[in-house]
């Protein structure tokens, strides 16, 4: 999200015992608000089990109501994706790919380029602009119409629903593809949290699991897992932010290395252990899994440590249909799944992601078919409606702009 710094406080020796299978520790579950800053995002329109009453008591077991039993025709055939399919044809050629805001927004300093967002430093905050890139093997391979404000959207309102866990870093949302956030000294690690053994990255449980690790990230596995399997317990798999390629590492080697005080390590630990045992419960409560995700956390100005970057999107996270994975599991078939694994599979059936110098071009069914699942899974989580405009209206670059330069003119008054 931001240049790293890294915590120069004597870094303390987490014990042995820690090394070991991490459960999630329940989160206290408070009522849902919202940013003031952010009106235009409304509250799930859906019955949700999580919401605790004034009192704070959740509601009862009768209350209650039975997830949808989501179904790979809902991805193909619904009439939804018949609405927006259109937009999405019509956008192919007109992805938010690149911005240059240096040279359309006054009062910008200078730009962090990432594998998706483009980070802007505006003095005492940060405009991160989420574009359409894809990104997958530590390399860009496609641009997926509305992408960026599907992925912006989705972490605000997950941001706005998870603030009785941790506080965040972001100011407002002037734009469908823009944040403002405080600036922090961010932690250069990436909190990986993951409730099955799955993956194709070189860096994905299942991939490091079949090649005999059974000591990841501090992790000790039993023999015998096979891939798609629940683990018996939510755990946690760090790796460091490296500008080329993640690394695993391990509690201690975090501490001992200096990146993380003995505290500071706790208390993200904890949070991101909450926030996806929160997560996995409200996708649960929509017919989905919440498969594994990552977080990142930095430390504001005033000492408090601040969820930042993106939370539970499909960039971020492997979402599975929640009503057939048991007996497709049981089968040995690979769970219908609503991220972007699919077009990741794509890539390495037909190339060597990772070695490959020019990597060949998606096919425009599947870069298609991916912006049509963000949406879905956006609607799906939010029980709301995306608003995505024809890209032909107004150029995004254009909008994006002028709605940044207004939004920090506002900022800078008070």
């Amino acid at each position: 999200m931001a240049q790293c710094v890294r915590s120069t406080l004597t870094p303390s020796r987490i014990p042995q015992s820690s090394i070991r299978t991490v459960s999630a520790k329940p989160a206290a579950f408070a009522s849902v608000s919202f940013l003031r800053t952010l009106p235009e995002f409304k509250k799930c329109t859906k019955p949700c089990s999580l919401v605790m009453s004034c009192q704070g008591k959740p509601q009862s077991q009768e209350e209650q109501i039975p997830p949808p039993q989501l179904s790979l025709d809902d991805l193909v055939t619904s009439k939804r994706k018949g609405e927006v399919l259109g937009t999405i044809k019509d956008s192919l050629s007109n992805c938010l790919s690149e911005t240059n805001l240096l040279e359309t927004v006054p009062g910008l300093k200078s730009r962090i380029k990432g594998k998706v967002r483009d980070i802007y430093d505006a003095g005492d905050y940060l405009v991160l602009v989420t574009t359409d890139r894809l990104s997958a093997f530590d390399r860009n391979l496609a641009s997926i119409p509305f992408k960026g404000q599907v992925l912006n959207e989705t972490s605000l309102w997950w941001f706005n629903n998870t603030q009785h866990i941790t506080p965040n870093a972001i100011v407002s949302s002037p734009d469908k593809n823009v944040v403002i956030a405080k600036k922090c000294s961010v932690f250069p690690i990436e909190f990986v949290v993951r409730g099955y053994v799955t993956g194709s990255t070189d860096t994905s449980l299942w991939t490091v699991y079949k090649k005999g690790v059974r000591n990841y990230c501090g992790n000790v596995l039993s023999d015998g897992l096979v891939k798609n399997q629940k683990l018996p317990a939510n755990i946690l798999t760090p790796t460091t932010k490296a500008e080329d390629h993640d690394v695993p590492i391990t509690p201690n080697e975090i501490v001992e290395g200096g990146f993380m005080t003995q505290a500071e390590f706790d208390e993200a630990s904890m949070k991101a252990l909450s926030l996806f045992e929160f997560g996995q419960r409200v996708a649960k409560e929509h017919g989905l899994i919440l498969v594994d995700t990552k977080y990142e956390f930095g430390r504001s100005s005033d000492g408090s440590i601040l969820l930042i970057d993106e939370i539970h999107t499909p960039d971020s996270s492997r979402y599975w249909l929640a009503g057939s994975y048991e007996e497709r599991f049981q089968k040995g078939l690979e769970p219908e799944n609503v991220d972007k694994e699919f077009i990741r599979l794509w890539f390495k059936e037909n190339c060597n992601p990772y070695e490959d110098e020019v990597l060949p071009a998606a096919p425009a069914e599947l870069v298609t078919e991916l912006a049509w699942r963000y949406i879905f899974l956006y609607e799906t989580i939010t029980g709301s409606r995306i608003d995505i405009l024809p890209t032909q209206q107004e150029p995004i670059h254009d909008r994006i702009s002028r709605n940044t330069s207004q939004a920090l003119s506002s900022l800078r008054q008070l």
